[in-house]
């Protein structure tokens, strides 16, 4: 039995791994450098047409332009029998839709560490002049390792150039579109950001914020409000995926850049401020305002003043004579005042 190839026989097909309305992905093996590869091909049905075979080929020489852990890499590209085929890195792990069919709802600090992921594989895109245009969780690979990787520029967009669709043409999954993208208006970096918002919703609620089966049904969409409130999020966290669901562009974190920058606040733990001070009992971390700390402290050391007084007093000699402790500014210096004090009687 023959084994399909490549590229005069370099890359030998093993089996299908999966396959879109556009595209089948193989995995093969790289004869030649020894490694496992993907090889999309183009869909035989679509094989006659000419903008689309354009659009595949300038899939390949845009994506192979991007070199960054979180983004697969394009190594190949060519044409056999007439069918144009892209060679990628073989991501062997699954997709966040995947892990979501598997696992449900993923824990908040999970999500923000998937999203600041993306955020890099993005940013370094759209720094190269590329829009992704379909951000889903199907495209957002999980190696074993744990590392993300954006997948499928087979539709992404050179903002420098000119557009690939013909007016009013959309491409994209409906429930994962911006707005701007369903109504066919300028596609921006801020489209991938806004899907990027509604795939951290729904890794955090088990669903996407707006659910659309069909481009018509958003479309059709009247009512811009704000999705349904996350339960067990931070409210940090929520905020910073809210700002990615505007309505408007420019409402939008201004890059992925900036969205990383959102979330890493949003994953940063509450810092103890001057007002308070973290204590541990129990194994347990506590957050005590730094005035009752000073309270407690002070309180300790009055009844040690106490007992000295009356141990001075019971021994009815002139260093009874208590001086008074000197005021301070502040608790701290009041607290520092007072040992200083006691530790001065209790020497002499």
């Amino acid at each position: 039995m023959s084994v399909q190839t490549f590229a005069r026989g370099r890359y030998e097909i093993e089996r299908t791994l999966g396959g879109g309305g556009m595209a089948v992905v193989y995995l093969a093996l790289d004869s030649e450098l020894g490694r496992p590869v993907a090889v999309k091909v183009l869909a035989d049905n679509l094989a006659d047409d000419v903008d689309l075979r354009r659009r595949f080929v300038r899939e390949a020489r845009l994506a192979a332009r991007l070199s960054h852990p979180n983004v697969v890499r394009v190594y190949d590209a060519g044409e056999e029998d007439d069918l144009p085929y892209i060679v990628m890195e073989c991501v062997e792990g699954e997709s966040l839709a995947e892990t979501l069919r598997r696992e449900g709802r993923l824990e908040p600090a999970r999500v923000t560490e998937l999203g600041l992921q993306a955020c890099a594989g993005l940013e370094h895109a759209h720094r190269a002049g590329l829009v992704h245009r379909d951000v889903k969780p199907a495209n957002l690979l999980l190696t074993e390792e744990g590392a993300l990787k954006i997948a499928d520029f087979g539709i992404a967009h050179a903002t420098e150039g000119t557009r690939v669709t013909e007016v009013g043409t959309v491409l994209g999954t409906a429930a994962y579109l911006s707005p701007e993208q369903a109504t066919g208006e300028r596609v921006t970096a801020a489209s991938d950001i806004y899907s990027l918002g509604v795939c951290l919703y729904e890794l955090l609620a088990g669903s996407p914020p707006y659910d659309y089966e069909t481009l018509g049904a958003l479309l059709g969409r009247r009512d811009w409000g704000p999705p349904p409130p996350l339960d067990g999020v931070p409210p940090a966290l929520e905020r910073a995926i809210r700002a990615c669901l505007a309505r408007d562009p420019a409402d939008r974190p201004v890059s992925a850049a900036s969205l990383a920058r959102d979330l890493s606040t949003a994953a940063a733990p509450e810092p103890a401020t001057a007002a308070t001070r973290v204590v541990r009992r129990d194994g347990v971390f506590l957050r005590i305002p730094r005035r009752l700390v000073w309270g407690a402290a002070l309180t300790a050391l009055a009844a040690a003043v106490v007992a000295l007084a009356l141990a001075l007093a019971a021994n009815d000699s002139p260093s009874a004579r208590l001086e008074p402790v000197p005021a301070g500014s502040t608790p701290a210096e009041d607290f520092r005042n007072l040992a200083d004090w006691l530790r001065e009687r209790s020497e002499s």
